[in-house]
């Protein structure tokens, strides 16, 4: 009987052990938990991103508004009765963009 309870607090020992230490315990789950949450972050950003750009996408094949703009944005674009004007901010510093201004002449 003695070697019966021995045996069995050394099994429940080893049990236990495994349950805290061992792989698949429960210190793995939580960290592997965690893991499974930054992730589920991450995607829900990048879902955000790929819907702004599907947008971007249809926007630009649909009408030559969005074509413009990207134009006037990204390339600097002035139309041909257009007068271009810089403005300049009083604490522009190096580096930073200027703001800009298109008018139409008239």
């Amino acid at each position: 009987m003695r070697w019966l309870i021995v045996i069995l607090v050394v099994v429940f020992a080893g049990l236990q052990y495994r349950l805290w230490y061992g792989e698949g315990s429960l210190g793995e789950q939580a960290l592997f938990q965690g893991q499974v949450e930054d992730q589920r972050q991450r995607n829900a950003q990048l879902q955000q991103r790929n819907a702004a750009l599907a947008a971007d996408v249809e926007e630009l094949k649909t009408g030559m508004a969005g074509v413009e703009e990207r134009a006037r944005r990204d390339l600097g674009m002035i139309k041909n009765n257009e007068t271009f004007y810089m403005i300049l901010d009083g604490d522009h510093s190096e580096g930073s963009q200027p703001n800009t201004a298109t008018e139409n002449s008239r």
